[in-house]
């Protein structure tokens, strides 16, 4: 029976939200369907009196699968320019009527299950009344809905408009009281599994636990009620106080001037009050507070200055990134220790206070994982130093030169003037390659000739090439040396020295002159070949 009236109920709200105006001509068609329809719910509904098990949730399913039809076929009707009342009228008394029986059934249900407390399924019973008023708030907007509609009809709705607007009134008191004494059974649960520690049992967990669960739901019937009471023009100043007072909840349009209005001169008397009482302390207080954050603002900077000449003069000759890291960290210390000291003139318990540092720091810790491992990845390159600042790298993929460096990222700046911020986990993880930490660097380099060419005439052409170059090193020698005989030339490798900056000047410069000094001196550079033969065959007779 419970379902029963509950889904009839979900039908008729539904069916309610489905628009503000009607329809001017009902075609026979859309008529025919919407009785179709509605007789199709009332036999599934008369069915769920006698359905069991699967059935049951069968027959529901059906219901509100017809119901969104209902709905759409309704929807249709509200579109049309004008509605016709001869049609509509008698459906939205018809509403009214039934969803005054409906919510008088939800009252006796919802008596029942109160009778009924006092054992051991209160928790169980409980439920099942929240869950009551919960179908109530869906009736009652329905009922609402339907108010509008018979006032867009110009139905007489006056007194149904009055015994709604009667009823949500002690609805909103109703639960304005329990979302308050609901709240405060939480906090006395919350204190106590707190006080308990470790030794918190699985009851305690289980009871705060329900008690958040019911303080939304009351508050969502609470919001609900404070909605419709706008809607019919009641004054809801005090209960989004309420709301906002118990829930914290900014969104319950706190910026509504009388709300606000209110919360302000409320906390501005406490204000008053206590200064009042400890003014003269308080003041002496805070302008100590203030005088020990600046002197120790002046502190931390020249004890920065002084850390950032001794690590610059060091002969540890340290990294730009450590220097930044026992710069900024000798600093932060200062700050925080004056902090600590300021916070204590105020009164501040320092124990407690560092322990909440503590707990803070692990719930930042889990929350920031990634960023703690470009952190670790960060200290990691500030303590074996792979590279540093103006060096040209390839890591994580990318080959560029490095402009600034910090605990958790990388900046560098590729060689076609792309600036990337990579993780240092990125290029902790990964091979990293510093071109530019070696004073010189080897230039790889090969040049074919043809097989009939003078072997010993390339070879010196080569080297005079190679050692009349002004950035090629002189030490390490240059190789060059005949390799290999490949399919279509005898091929030379050449290998000077450079330094890292100079490697791509001195491997185009000698790859040009060689190209001119063998055109010039008769040496040829083959290339590839194939020679196509061509058959030709007579065909048989």
């Amino acid at each position: 029976m419970p379902r029963i009236l509950f889904v009839i109920c979900c039908l008729i709200s539904l069916i309610s939200f489905s628009g503000n105006s009607f329809a001017a001509e009902v075609e026979p068609a859309t008529s025919k369907k919407i009785q179709q329809l509605q007789n199709t719910i009332d036999t599934d509904v008369a069915w769920l009196k006698t359905a069991k098990g699967e059935l049951k949730d069968v027959s529901e399913y059906r219901i509100r699968h017809k119901t969104n039809l209902l709905r759409q076929e309704l929807a249709t009707l509200v579109n049309q320019p004008e509605p016709d009342l001869a049609y509509l009228v008698p459906q939205v008394n018809k509403q009214l009527i039934f969803l005054d029986k409906v919510g008088q059934y939800i009252d006796e249900r919802t008596t029942e299950l109160q009778l009924e407390l006092g054992g051991d399924n209160d928790a169980v019973i409980m439920q099942q009344i929240i869950k009551r008023e919960e179908d109530r708030d869906h009736y009652l907007q329905a009922e609402l809905e339907t108010i509008a509609w018979g006032k867009l009809l110009n139905i007489s709705v006056d007194n149904a408009e009055a015994a709604l607007t009667a009823e949500v009134l002690l609805r909103a008191d109703y639960f304005e009281s329990l979302v308050t004494y609901t709240q405060a059974q939480l906090k006395k649960a919350v204190a106590d599994a707190s006080n308990a520690g470790a030794d918190v049992s699985a009851e305690q967990k289980s009871k705060v636990s329900l008690l958040k669960d019911r303080l939304a739901m009351h508050t969502s019937s609470l919001n609900v009620a404070v909605e419709m009471l706008e809607a019919l023009g009641q004054d809801t100043t005090q209960i989004k106080q309420t709301l906002f007072s118990v829930s914290g909840d900014i969104t319950q349009d706190v910026l509504n001037f009388d709300v606000a209005s209110s919360l302000i001169e409320e906390w501005m008397t406490i204000a008053k009050n206590q200064a009042l009482e400890n003014g003269a302390g308080m003041t002496f207080k805070i302008i100590i507070f203030l005088i020990i954050i600046f002197l120790t603002s002046l502190v931390a900077k020249l004890v920065r200055k002084v850390v950032r000449k001794a690590v610059n003069s060091s002969k540890l000759q340290f990294s730009i990134l450590l220097q930044d890291f026992f710069t900024s960290i000798s600093g932060n210390v200062i700050y925080a220790l004056g902090l600590l000291i300021a916070l204590s003139q105020l009164g501040f318990e320092l124990a407690p206070l560092l322990a909440g540092f503590g707990i803070a720091g692990v719930i930042i810790g889990f929350a920031l994982q990634d960023t703690l491992s470009n952190f670790a990845s960060g200290m990691m390159i500030l303590i074996y130093r792979p590279y540093d600042v103006g060096d040209l790298i390839n890591a994580a993929g990318v080959t560029g030169r490095v402009s600034h460096m910090s605990l958790v990222s990388t900046t560098v700046k590729t060689l076609d003037n792309q600036r990337l911020i990579i993780p240092n986990n990125k290029i902790w993880g990964d091979t990293i390659n510093n071109i530019t930490v070696e004073q010189e660097r080897r230039v790889d380099m090969t040049f074919g000739i043809g097989y009939g060419d003078d072997i010993p005439k390339a070879e010196k052409i080569l080297t005079d090439i190679v050692m009349a170059h002004p950035k090629v090193k002189q030490f390490p020698e240059p190789m060059i040396k005949l390799h290999t005989l490949g399919e279509s030339s005898v091929d030379f490798i050449v290998r000077p020295w450079a330094a890292p900056l100079d490697y791509w000047d001195v491997y185009w410069d000698i790859t040009r002159e060689v190209k001119m000094q063998f055109d010039a001196q008769g040496v040829s550079i083959p290339f590839p070949q194939r020679d196509v033969h061509i058959y030709h065959e007579k065909s048989a007779d």
